[in-house]
C-alpha cells in the first residue's frame, strides 16, 4: 500500500515540476498556492511511524504509536475533509487519534482543529497565547468579510519544559515566540526506518512580526532551538520555498528522494547537518533584524 500511496503523490508533483521550472515547494506554496484541486495531494509514508497528509502547501503530520496517534497541525479549509480522508488512506482511524498539536495560532494551521477534534475524540495542544490568537480568529468574520472560522475550543495549555507521553513516545514543549506570540516547538519526537530510530523536532515557527521588542523575541528563541541537541530529522511546518531554499530540498522534495530511494540509501529527511546550518541561518537573520530594529528606534 505505501508504493501507491507514493505513485499517487508523485503523479501530482511531478506534473507540477514539468510545467514550472522552480522547486515544487515554491510551486505549492507560491505559484499555485490557490489551486485547491491542485493542491489536494496523496499521503505518502516518510518514516515507519509518520506520515506527510497534505496539503501540499502546508504541513500535516500524522505520527503512530501503538497506543494512539498524534496530528501536527491540521490545515484549514476548504482542506480538512482531504486531510482526514488522507488519515484513513494511511490505515489509520481517526478516531485512534489522542493529540492534535498545533505549531503556532496562524489559520493555515489551526483551522482544522475542530473538525478533525470532533471526528477523532484528540485533545488540542497549544501554549497560551497562540489559544488567544486562535479564540480572535473565531470571534471576527473571515478575510474576505464571511463568517468567523470554526476555531477549537480551549483545550490543553502547555508552556515551556512541558512534557507529554504516548506509546514510547516521549516529547518535549518549547515556546519560541517571533512568528507568533506563542509558537510551540517540539521536541523529543521519535521516527523509525526499519529498526534505526532517528530523533525529529517540530520548529513551530521561525521570523518575527515587527519590531524591536520581537526581533529580540526572535533571537531568543532561535538561540533555544539551537541549543536543543540530537536533531537528525526537521518537520517543516511548511515545505521550504524562500528563493535559497532549504537546502537539499524542502518536504516535497525529499518526498521525490523517497521515491527512488534504494535498500542501503541513506534517508532524505535524515540531515542533521542542514537543520544546523538552517538554525544558524535563522539565529543570523534574527540578529541582523535586532540591530535593523535598533536603527529605526534611534531614528525616532
Amino acid at each position: 500500500m505505501v508504493v501507491v500511496l507514493l505513485l499517487g503523490f508523485y503523479s501530482v508533483t511531478s506534473a507540477a515540476a514539468q510545467t514550472a521550472a522552480e522547486p515544487l515547494s515554491k510551486t505549492y506554496r507560491v505559484t499555485r498556492a490557490n489551486d485547491v484541486e491542485f493542491q489536494k495531494i496523496e499521503p505518502f509514508k516518510v518514516f515507519d511511524n509518520l506520515y506527510y497528509i497534505g496539503p501540499g502547501y502546508v504541513s500535516v503530520w500524522l505520527l503512530t504509536t501503538p497506543e494512539g496517534n498524534i496530528l501536527f497541525d491540521t490545515a484549514q479549509e476548504p482542506y480538512v475533509d482531504r486531510v482526514i480522508s488522507n488519515i484513513r488512506k494511511v490505515s489509520v482511524d481517526p478516531k485512534t487519534i489522542k493529540y492534535i498539536i498545533l505549531s503556532h495560532g496562524h489559520l493555515d494551521h489551526f483551522g482544522g482543529a475542530a473538525k478533525i477534534q470532533e471526528a477523532s475524540g484528540a485533545r488540542v495542544v497549544a501554549v497560551e497565547q497562540d489559544w488567544k490568537m486562535i479564540e480572535q480568529v473565531g470571534s471576527r468574520p473571515d478575510a474576505k468579510g464571511g463568517p468567523a472560522p470554526r476555531v477549537p475550543k480551549r483545550d490543553m495549555v502547555v508552556k515551556e519544559g512541558d512534557t507529554l507521553s504516548l506509546g514510547g513516545q516521549s516529547l518535549k514543549f518549547h515556546q519560541t515566540p517571533g512568528h507568533t506570540p506563542g509558537v510551540l516547538t517540539t521536541e523529543g519526537i521519535t521516527v523509525y526506518d526499519g529498526r534505526t530510530p532517528y530523533k525529529a523536532i517540530v520548529w513551530g515557527g521561525a521570523g518575527y512580526r515587527g519590531g524591536l521588542a520581537d526581533a529580540e523575541e526572535s533571537l531568543q528563541s532561535a538561540n533555544k532551538v539551537a541549543q536543543i541537541q540530537g536533531v537528525q530529522v526537521n518537520l517543516q511546518i511548511h515545505s521550504w520555498a524562500g528563493d535559497d531554499g532549504y537546502p537539499g530540498g524542502g518536504v516535497l522534495e525529499r518526498g521525490m528522494m523517497l521515491k527512488s530511494r534504494k535498500p542501503g540509501d541513506p534517508h532524505p529527511f535524515v540531515d542533521p547537518a542542514t537543520f544546523a546550518k538552517w538554525v544558524k541561518r535563522a539565529q543570523d537573520e534574527a540578529a541582523k533584524a535586532v540591530e535593523v530594529e535598533k536603527k529605526k528606534a534611534a531614528a525616532r
